[in-house]
């Protein structure tokens, strides 16, 4: 068993990654549903707590179906840092995690997310003040470093340890690399066997497969992994991979029936909680990854981004549905390898 404070996972567990504009309560409650053992919310910032801005004020909707979650949380300055941790703890989640990874450049240049690779001490001192505002279990995902010349993620891992978080996840990639090139597990693995670590170490990056989790466990020791992009319109990987780690088989990709039937499911949630306009709008992103794989799909695709209503989405897809009832061999595990949208943080 893993265990980050008081909460207690399986071994080897499955974590949600927060990405921005994909894993809400919606789209949570899908992978939760097919084996997640651990999700977070979407990034928050924490400026947009205390200023009680409404975006950020709704990414604070957590459900009890969900637990064990945590609420992800940025920002550069500690005592704003820690105002949003005292607001986050108002709601309770499981844990408060924060976000010194995200390497896009609204973040970045805010001096937050992946920027603050380029000043540890100020790392240690944000970490700080999150650690003393609660009374939760404080847990970070991070990055490598800053770029090929500054990867010290060894001595981060030992220095937020120190600094009181609970638990680390990885991310193989620098923030210069984006989301591009291969991501290294190298140094992820040194970590995890640093014998002054003795918190949990997730690693996260190209995990895309059911025989990518597994080897990435049995080669570089990590306590579990991370899924971001390979979870987006395929909730299945979570199931997948347990299944395979457990019996050393793949199991069948998911048929039409239940393909159609999880992404009307998600457009139900997502109108349940956004409402029908924004619920439908904001599905439109997510259409390409469920029906990935499936030949001539362009003019059903079309259909379905320009359809402005809940009914008239769900005909669509109950069209796609018997139009390529015959086509589930067309799906294999390639259809959970690649995103199109590339913001797993």
């Amino acid at each position: 068993m893993i265990r980050i404070g008081s909460i207690t996972l399986p071994h080897f567990p499955l974590l949600l990654a927060p990405m921005e504009d994909v894993s809400d309560p919606p789209f949570r409650a899908l992978c939760k549903e097919q084996g997640a053992d651990l999700m977070y919310t979407e990034f928050i910032s924490s400026e947009g707590l205390i200023r009680d801005a409404i975006k950020s004020r709704q990414k604070l909707d957590i459900f009890d179906y969900e637990r064990p979650i945590g609420i992800q949380i940025f920002g550069g300055d500690d005592e704003s840092m820690a105002l949003a941790t005292q607001i986050v703890d108002t709601t309770h989640p499981d844990l408060v995690d924060i976000n010194f990874g995200c390497p896009v450049k609204k973040v970045v240049c805010k001096g937050a997310g992946a920027a603050i690779l380029k000043d540890l001490p100020k790392m240690v001192k944000l970490t700080s003040a999150v650690v003393k505002s609660t009374h939760l279990p404080v847990t970070v995902k991070t990055r490598l470093g800053w770029d090929e010349n500054s990867k010290n993620i060894e001595e981060v891992a030992e220095r937020l340890q120190d600094a009181g978080i609970q638990a680390l996840s990885i991310h193989g990639r620098t923030r210069t690399q984006m989301y591009k090139g291969n991501a290294d597990w190298t140094l992820i693995g040194k970590v995890k066997n640093n014998p002054r670590i003795n918190i949990p170490v997730f690693g996260n990056g190209d995990v895309l497969t059911p025989p990518q989790a597994l080897a990435m466990k049995n080669k570089y020791g990590v306590d579990g992994v991370m899924i971001g992009r390979a979870a987006i319109g395929y909730p299945w990987i979570f199931r997948e991979i347990k299944y395979y780690l457990e019996t050393g088989i793949l199991m069948p990709p998911p048929e039409m029936d239940e393909r159609i039937n999880i992404c009307k499911s998600h457009l139900r949630k997502s109108i349940a909680w956004k409402g029908e306009v924004l619920g439908v709008l904001e599905m439109r992103r997510h259409y390409t990854n469920y029906l990935k794989g499936l030949p001539n799909i362009k003019e059903f695709r079309l259909k379905l981004v320009s359809a402005k209503q809940g009914e008239e989405v769900e005909a669509i897809l109950n069209d796609i549905g018997r139009y390529y009832q015959g086509y589930e061999n067309a799906f294999d595990h390639s259809c959970s390898q690649s995103s199109t949208l590339d913001i797993a943080l």
